[in-house]
């Protein structure tokens, strides 16, 4: 079990550790949760990770006009979770994966870190819980004496 010390080393290390860790830079995942931090552009998100599809094909099931839907997809291609294709006079959209797994592997180090805390937590509750269970115990003890 980890002292109060080293937990704080551990989640230092873990999750706070400067750049150069192999760690996405901060302004990239600023990009990617700015623009994940918008209900229409996961949507268009979740449209694209079925196949890619055409300005208007993203704007369909908007009540939106397609300048603004356009907004939308410049957020997500500055954040470089879309791309830009070129079929012929149309200019198909795609999931680029690639910044969601940086956000992703992000996230996974403050999911290990409290999973870990809860995993102390529950041993505590559960060492609390036999004290009092023990304590009861000799309490009933005494008295049949």
């Amino acid at each position: 079990m980890l002292d109060s010390r080293s937990t704080a080393y551990v989640y230092y290390h873990s999750v706070m550790q400067p750049i150069g860790y192999g760690q996405m830079p901060p302004e990239h995942l600023d990009a990617t949760f700015a623009a994940l931090a918008d209900p229409t552009r996961r949507a268009i998100l979740a449209r694209l990770a079925s196949g890619e599809a055409s300005v208007a094909e993203l704007a369909e099931p908007f009540a939106m006009s397609q300048p603004a839907i356009s907004k939308h997809l410049k957020v997500l291609e500055r954040a470089g979770l879309i791309s830009r294709g070129r079929d012929a006079q149309r200019r198909p959209r795609r999931l680029e994966a690639k910044p969601l797994a940086e956000a992703n592997e992000w996230l996974e180090r403050y999911r290990q870190y409290w999973e870990a805390s809860f995993q102390r937590l529950d041993a505590l509750l559960d060492e609390m819980k036999n004290n009092e269970m023990k304590a009861k115990q000799k309490k009933r003890v005494r008295r049949k004496r």
